[in-house]
């Protein structure tokens, strides 16, 4: 049996992420990039595939967790018959600093610890050649494959069959640290860090950071988190956001919806981006503005959905073999194909976005408006072209009622621009097609019984609709808006959590999947800001329950298994969290 999903937590540098499971083992890291291979990849397999653990030997020792307030270093606190001990972890956010620190600090009497690594190359396809490296009192091993050269510092480390193993006691007063840096291997191994200066760094930059979040109320410790969350998963270097720092964790556990999430999605990173607005953070949507003008720089008939995290575009995606899946769910992919779909709402979710940044003073450049006044030209060659959908489906494409509405939005902000800020642009073309877009959903996305509809084909709804009052084509209040609350509730909530849509062959794939928490999200927004508050504040209650101990969210929820599903933690739905809980701190007491 893996280890649940909500059992894991994430250290990072701003430049990727490792997962770190309650019982002291680093089951998932690649270095140096979020979508680097694998160095330990146990979390879609056992530790075979790579892992490092770290704890007392006393199986029986129990923990406590949490990370040092404001910052991503981990904290755990086992209590054993003997003593008391902490481990610290962090990565270092120093650029150029591959590293993940591991100390461990006695606090009472006498802990007995063992340390055992097992690297994985490249998805756990490359056995590293390891070697004793140390000089002196230094004790280290240098593991070399490929591309890939690790050092491990620290307790001396013993092959033991296919694994390397340390084993000491820590007694009150004393720190014991370890130190894994990665670096390539046709270079000199990396140098030795000066532990005690790198955490003190570290923990001053995540903690001034998260000092200049503001947030109240009774959800305010996981909005902080949440921008943390979202801060973690975006590339100190590059600006690029990832949807998550993982692949292929199931969002039907033994299932084939398994899914990399570790490149940027400009839907997913539009939506960030609102959120740091929404907060102060106005020099991330410069940043990230910046990335927007390099990763679809060209032909804007060639603007992709998604990008690598430096703007790259070949995403092509693959099973990876070596890896039999978190708990047996296969396959293991590596890539999206979902960078090939045409997803007619992405345009909607970067126009929208980038007039927020404008509104709250990030001033237009002639290369940012000549931007957008690309892309809305390219969306209107694509005007009358059904798509893929928000939820990326593998069926056939449809005029998917969510995308129209994004392509209103598209078009309303661009004419905007025009008429409010003086932008130049073709505003009539544009207006005709806004004005098209609406009387389409009018005409055809709305049933008969007076809900908005998944698609213009279909009865059926779709969570997605919650964003039409969002964007401003309805109000919350719209006669329509609440039908289709009241058609989710009798279809989409039968465990009292939203699922996205049903599936029922739309999105071409086998099996089912669980409530997506975002979509929930959504729905306490919508319940908040059309006089359902009491509604509203059950369901965040209910939602912000189930984030793990240390605050985080993957991307959907068992609620019969009560466990995460999906990737973690999910940018999505950390996202949708700080909006929930600001629209309920706007909507009254």
């Amino acid at each position: 049996m893996s280890t649940p999903i909500e059992d894991y937590a994430v250290l990072s540098n701003c430049r990727s992420a490792a997962l770190v499971s309650r019982e002291g083992s680093i089951d998932w890291l690649c270095l140096p990039r979020y979508d680097s291979g694998s160095m330990f990849a146990a979390l879609l397999g056992d530790e075979s595939h790579g892992a490092w653990s770290l704890r007392p030997t006393d199986p029986d020792a129990t923990v406590t967790r949490r990370y040092d307030e404001g910052t991503f270093v981990l904290v755990s606190r086992w209590e054993t018959p003997t003593g008391v001990a902490e481990v610290h972890e962090a990565m270092p956010i120093e650029e150029g600093v591959e590293a993940v620190i591991r100390r461990v600090v006695g606090i009472s009497g006498a802990v007995d610890f063992v340390s055992e690594v097992r690297f994985r190359f490249d998805y756990a396809r490359a056995v590293p050649w390891v070697r004793q490296v140390g000089q002196g009192h230094e004790h280290a091993i240098l593991a070399v494959a490929g591309p890939d050269a690790v050092v491990l510092r620290g307790p001396r480390l013993i092959a033991v069959d296919t694994a390397h193993r340390a084993l000491w006691t820590t007694v009150a007063g004393e720190s014991v640290d370890s130190v894994l840096a990665w670096g390539p291997s046709w270079q000199d191994p990396p140098a030795p860090i000066d532990v005690d200066a790198t955490l003190k760094r570290t923990i001053e930059w995540w903690a001034e950071w998260a000092a200049r979040v503001k947030a109240g109320g009774e959800h305010a410790e996981l909005v902080t988190r949440s921008l943390l969350v979202l801060r973690a998963l975006t590339h100190s270097e590059t600006g690029g956001i990832v949807a998550a720092a993982t692949t292929s964790l199931p969002e039907d556990f033994g299932g084939e919806r398994n899914w990399d999430y570790r490149y940027v999605w400009l839907r997913d990173a539009a939506l960030t981006l609102s959120a740091y607005i929404d907060h102060g953070f106005l020099e991330a949507a410069r940043r990230w503005r910046r990335w927007l003008l390099r990763a679809i720089a060209g032909d804007p008939a060639d603007v992709q959905i998604m990008y690598g995290i430096a703007g790259e575009r070949e995403l092509p995606e693959r099973e990876i073999t070596s890896l039999p899946g978190y708990d047996g769910a296969r396959p293991v992919r590596i890539g999206n194909g979902a960078v090939d779909q045409y997803q007619a709402d992405v345009i909607g979710e970067v126009m929208v976005a980038l007039e927020a940044a404008r509104n709250a003073g990030v001033s237009e450049t002639t290369f940012s408006w000549a931007l957008q006044r690309a892309l809305l030209a390219q969306l209107v060659q694509w005007f009358d072209r059904p798509d893929n959908g928000i939820w990326e489906m593998r069926g056939e494409p449809h005029f998917f009622t969510h995308s129209r509405a994004m392509v209103w939005a598209a078009f309303d902000r661009g004419i905007r621009a025009v008429e409010r800020d003086g932008l130049d642009g073709e505003i009539e073309t544009w207006r005709v097609l806004r004005d098209r877009a609406r009387a389409d959903i009018n005409a055809r996305g709305v049933h008969a019984g007076g809900w908005f509809t998944q698609h213009f084909d279909t009865d059926e709804v779709d969570a997605s609709l919650l964003i039409l009052p969002q964007v401003g084509f309805c109000a919350y209040d719209d006669p329509r808006m609440l039908a289709t609350v009241a058609r989710m509730e009798q279809t989409l909530m039968p465990d009292g959590w939203l699922l996205r849509y049903r599936t029922t062959g739309v999105d071409g794939l086998a099996g089912d999947e669980h409530p997506f928490l975002a979509c929930s999200f959504w729905l306490v927004g919508q319940y908040a800001r059309s006089g359902r508050r009491a509604d509203a504040v059950t369901l965040m209650r209910r939602l912000t329950a189930v984030a793990n101990d240390v605050g985080l969210l993957s991307e959907e929820y068992d609620p019969r298994g009560r466990r995460h599903a999906g990737n973690t933690p999910q940018a999505l739905s950390h996202l949708a969290l700080v909006a929930a809980a600001d629209a309920l701190g706007t909507t009254g007491p």
